[in-house]
């Protein structure tokens, strides 16, 4: 057994919201390692965000080839590889981990490869080789696919958004079992490369957690693209072939079974808070998530648990400010950082895109809201009409009476980058009005904030 080495800050994960939280520790002048078992940055970077908004990219340039066309230029696909899709996509998940790399080197953060376990509630095990000893644990260990019994993922026939990322070659077909974020996106990636879709999901409504407009809007758009759409649907069960899967399904009492290449199960993602040696610690747990305080510290002083672990959305940019927020409470830093679950922003990287933030319109007249919405197309756009993508429109939900923006939603081009305008405008506590009346550059989709903004005060100049 080596020597005991000794740390401030010791994080487990180098993930967005380990590797975040370790270079603020050290900007913080706090000595500090990352402990990773897999790959520097993390699920996200490695088999997650990036790869897969990679492979996205390249699915759009793929679904261009009618508008080339349009411009007398002759395609030939003869030689189309889907091997050279994925090779891009791992290219610019390496080019990414390396930079990672670089950055915590950087900042003089020590990285030690390996699986790290609790020993006591202030040293952890690497390998049962290397012991290190810090002041303060953040536990930054991420998620991974869930499971439903009876769809066991066999990395053949019944796939994990894992096994999908990997993939060298496309199926002619596949089931998709959820259609949230990810269930989406892998429909959208397929469908542009010729698989043949069929997209299911238990809920109402594709997206379930987005407003409903929102998701019918995609919904149509889909299925304009002949993905096929089972919503309030169940499948209750699998029956393996040889090089075929047939998924059985329930709707609404009927029952009708779906034959495909595969199956792909993203129904949900589970903390991964086993076999890290949680036991020998007295760190509270529900279901499997770490519990924490706003601080994202733990039921024991000095154990912070940060990202997918706990009970927060599951997203990239939020395990990153929690990682900040840790850090700095660790630090002494006087903040006044809390994250507030009405200003965080999602986005589905589908076509149309989609993004969002705070109260949806249903969820605010279920609170007793007294709410006004204003919708402003993408029709109305002079640049989304010039480039041809005129399918979309942003949607405000203000207060009656202050005029308070109290959520906002985006579907069509470029929606992940428009929406910031909106959360830094109630971020800043500003009004409609203060969007309304800023010059906005013309032509840029852009306008659509201003002009939806300017609809709120029944003032919009094009519709």
């Amino acid at each position: 057994m080596s020597e005991i080495l000794d740390f401030d800050v010791a994080v487990i994960g180098s993930g967005p919201g380990g590797y975040v939280a370790a270079i603020r520790a050290a900007q913080l002048k706090l000595k500090t390692v990352v402990i990773e078992k897999g790959e520097i940055g993390g699920v996200c970077l490695n088999i997650g965000c990036i790869p897969s908004k990679a492979l996205i990219y390249q699915a759009e340039l793929f679904r261009s080839q009618p508008e080339l066309q349009k411009l007398g230029i002759k395609l030939d696909l003869t030689e189309f590889n889907y091997e050279k899709v994925y090779l891009e996509s791992r290219k610019a998940a390496n080019t990414l981990s390396k930079g990672v790399s670089f950055l915590l080197k950087k900042n003089g953060v020590t990285v030690i490869k390996g699986n790290a376990v609790f020993q006591t509630e202030k040293e952890l095990i690497i390998d049962d080789k290397q012991k290190i000893r810090a002041k303060s644990i953040i536990i930054a260990t991420g998620s991974g696919p869930k499971e439903i019994p009876g769809f066991e993922f066999d990395n053949n026939l019944v796939m994990s958004s894992t096994d999908a990322l990997l993939l060298k070659e496309l199926p002619k077909s596949v089931v998709i079992l959820g259609a949230g974020a990810i269930g989406v996106e892998f429909a959208h990636i397929m469908n542009a490369f010729g698989v043949e879709v069929h997209l299911v999901e238990m809920m109402p409504q594709i997206l379930p957690g987005e407003d409903n407009e929102i998701s019918e809007l995609l919904q149509r758009s889909f299925r304009k693209r002949q993905i096929n759409i089972y919503t309030s649907t169940k499948a209750s069960g699998i029956k393996k072939g040889e090089n075929s899967v047939e998924v059985k399904l329930e709707t609404e009492g009927e029952q009708k079974s779906l034959i495909a290449d595969k199956l792909l199960v993203v129904t949900g993602r589970v903390p991964n808070t086993e076999g890290i040696g949680l036991e020998k610690t007295s760190v509270k747990t529900d279901k499997g998530f770490i519990s924490v305080n706003s601080n994202y510290e733990t039921s024991i002083k000095g154990i912070y648990a940060i990202g997918d672990v706990v009970k927060t959305p599951l997203l990239a940019h939020v395990a990153s400010k929690e990682g900040e927020i840790a850090v700095e409470h660790i630090a002494g830093v006087k903040t006044n950082k809390k994250l507030d679950p009405y200003g965080i922003p999602g986005a589905v990287y589908c076509e149309p895109q989609v993004a969002s933030f705070g109260y949806t319109e249903a969820d605010a007249r279920k609170q007793g809201k007294d709410c006004k919405v204003s919708r402003f197309p993408y029709k109305g756009i002079g640049k989304a009409v010039a480039v041809g993508k005129s399918d979309g429109f942003v949607k405000l939900v203000t207060d009656s009476q202050t005029g308070e923006i109290l959520g906002a939603h985006v579907i069509g081009s470029e929606a992940s980058d428009l929406i910031h305008e909106l959360l830094l405008a109630k971020s800043a506590e500003l009004l409609p009005t203060d969007i309304a009346d800023m010059i906005h550059a013309h032509p840029t989709l852009s306008e659509g904030i201003m002009e939806a903004a300017r609809l709120s005060e029944n003032r919009a100049i094009h519709i």
